[in-house]
């Protein structure tokens, strides 16, 4: 889902309770922290116009389930540390690399590392990045001042989403017309995509099988997303298809 998404199932749906029974064991109090999302499918030193482009494609990305549905698509995912991405892509060490979007992304310098910026980014289209709390400490906390924390975990939350709505739509406008005719921003192709998200069911379902908390919280999540969805593509999707532009 997308970060309002994702937050509406944390504090709307069984996210919270799922997310807090799932670090019970670590002695840690999870809590939603700003969403770097919606990102972008990443930079890339040649097109990608078929599945097949993806065979023998080295990629950075820091998503590990986007990882594994580029090694089911013939790639070869390798994670390296923010600050080595740049010179490792110059150097053709790797064929590509995803970091978040247009405005970290510029920081970073990688539009001037590879010519052909791909969205949407189909891999992290809602991640939301977490605080956590040692239990003992926050349990001991009186009940006035968990709930001033809990308050103001989902006050910067809104604040960094909004913070990175906007630094990405200034990023987005300088690549398009600072750097236009050195930078290509283009859409996966639709038959792409949809090979993609076969591929990406299938990680799904291969890890939410794996213990019986991840099968709880892929049963939950799929609900609430089958919940929202149809909203969201009556209140949404066409406006910005066709109107929003």
């Amino acid at each position: 889902m997308n970060p309002e998404g994702m937050v509406a199932w944390y504090y709307q749906g069984e996210g919270l309770k799922l997310w807090e029974e799932a670090y019970t064991p670590f002695n840690l109090v999870p809590r939603p922290a700003p969403a770097t999302a919606p990102q972008m499918a990443g930079w890339f030193r040649k097109k990608i116009t078929t599945m097949g482009d993806y065979k023998g494609l080295k990629m950075r990305i820091g998503s590990s389930l986007g990882g594994k549905v580029y090694a089911k698509a013939g790639g070869t995912a390798v994670l390296i540390p923010g600050a080595e991405i740049y010179a490792a892509l110059e150097r053709g060490v790797i064929d590509a690399c995803e970091w978040v979007g247009p405005h970290d992304d510029m920081k970073l310098g990688l539009h001037k590392t590879a010519r052909y910026y791909y969205y949407p980014g189909w891999q992290e289209p809602g991640n939301v990045n977490e605080f956590g709390f040692n239990k003992k400490a926050y349990e001991a906390l009186p009940i006035d001042l968990r709930r001033t924390l809990d308050h103001a975990v989902a006050a910067v939350q809104v604040y960094g989403l909004t913070d990175y709505h906007v630094k990405n739509a200034i990023a987005l406008e300088r690549l398009k017309t600072e750097f236009k005719g050195k930078v290509e921003i283009l859409q996966l192709p639709v038959p792409v995509l949809g090979d993609l998200k076969k591929l990406s069911a299938e990680v799904v379902r291969e890890e939410s099988e794996k213990t019986p908390m991840a099968r709880k919280v892929h049963a939950s999540f799929t609900k609430f997303r089958a919940l929202v969805g149809p909203w969201d593509h009556v209140a949404e999707g066409a406006y910005h298809q066709f109107v929003a532009v």
